[in-house]
């Protein structure tokens, strides 16, 4: 048996791409796999350290609901040196399981069903899915690719009813790696305003940014804070992913109903692991500047050679590490591209479609992969693109 909204929920079709390139892997073939959004880098070795200290010092049972204190405070003075945003660790910060959690929290906490949510299109699939299992339903509006993935305020405003209780925004984007213009930014922050909206500002990818490109929290536009929750976290700067770390901020009035949500659902986060993140905000930074010095050069090396490609249209996103190159011209949709690309290359991708309908006739590459092992996609998606 299953629920009514148990139903309504997907399987996610980035990790039915992942299983089916394993079973190929089981049966001795070679995969690239580029499409996992996670850093192929190892965690930095002090990160590491901190949290095997930890452990050793016995810091190793619950921490308070929120997170440890001295956490919480380094994420307050990050957002305080970094943006200008003062957010009070006691009450306006919460650890949470990855931005994974804050975005469920967020919208079970603060939104009712019936609501509506406006979220971007192609998104992240757990956008519409978190909104879905608490009956609010998600509006899309449109990021196309002629005007560089960027959202247009005046479309956004035109799908605002008066159900509409929260505008969700992602910058840097996946899948598209788009950097939402400061100009889009203030006036959708203008819309949020207007119409007495909640911001969620997703910035999960806020430091892997490509000059000249420069991220922007709409959280620091005025009168905005008191209306934004800011979602982030450890697991792509500082490639953390199996670490399960992200963390929410906002004015208390707003995170607190989260907080109570979270200390039901989580109890808390993995206290060592946390320890290891305060080092990850207050230690060295250079092995993460020398990891998105590196994804830059993946980036540049394959929009050059993918937009060469027959059948490709690969244009460059100032952040992240995705690409999410046409295919239209193919006249494939991305089921089928990225179901030939699997089974002819040996390249895992993933479909435009699984991150919503405008996301058709495009597919999602995830260049955190070794350059050897792109060089060796590239040649391989060349060599199949050019006998169709």
């Amino acid at each position: 048996m299953e629920s009514i909204v148990a139903k309504r929920i997907p399987y996610s079709q980035i990790r039915v791409m992942f299983d089916a390139a394993q079973k190929l892997e089981k049966q001795g073939r070679k995969i690239i796999h580029l499409e996992i959004g996670r850093p192929d880098f190892n965690t930095p070795e002090h990160i590491v350290e901190a949290a095997i200290d930890a452990l050793r010092a016995g810091k190793h049972h619950y921490s308070q609901n929120a997170g440890i204190p001295e956490l919480r405070q380094a994420i307050s003075d990050k957002f305080s040196s970094e943006y200008s945003l003062e957010y009070d660790p006691q009450t306006e910060v919460v650890v949470s399981n990855g931005v994974a959690e804050g975005i469920y929290l967020a919208i079970h906490a603060l939104l009712n069903p019936g609501d509506e949510i406006l979220i971007p299109d192609p998104r992240w699939v757990n956008y519409d899915v978190d909104a879905i299992t608490n009956s609010v339903d998600p509006v899309d509006y449109t990021l196309l690719e002629e005007s560089g993935f960027q959202p247009d305020p005046e479309e956004i405003e035109e799908k605002i009813t008066g159900k509409t209780k929260m505008i969700l925004v992602a910058s840097p984007s996946n899948p598209t790696g788009s950097v939402t213009e400061k100009a889009v930014l203030e006036k959708i922050a203008e819309l949020a305003i207007k119409h007495d909206l909640l911001v969620l500002s997703d910035e999960i990818y806020e430091k892997i940014v490509y000059p000249p490109a420069e991220h922007v929290s709409i959280a620091t536009f005025p009168e905005m804070r008191e209306r934004t929750i800011l979602l982030n976290g450890f697991s792509k700067y500082f490639s953390m992913t199996g670490w399960r770390l992200g963390y929410v901020l906002g004015p208390s009035k707003l995170v607190n109903p989260m907080l109570r949500y979270h200390q039901y659902m989580i109890t808390s986060t993995n206290t060592f692991a946390q320890w290891g993140a305060v080092t990850a905000l207050k230690g060295n930074q250079e092995p993460c500047h020398a990891m998105v010095r590196e994804f830059q050069k993946r980036r540049d090396y394959m929009c050059e050679i993918l937009d060469q490609t027959p059948g490709f249209r690969c244009p460059k996103p100032d952040g992240a590490f995705y690409l999410f190159p046409s295919i239209k011209e193919t006249g494939m949709d991305g089921f089928k591209m990225a179901e030939m690309l699997l089974e002819k290359a040996g390249v895992a991708t993933v479909a435009g479609e699984c991150f919503g309908k405008k996301g058709a006739g495009h597919i999602r590459i995830s260049y955190s992969n070794s350059l050897d092992n792109l060089r060796a996609a590239v040649e391989k998606i060349e060599s199949v693109m050019s006998k169709i």
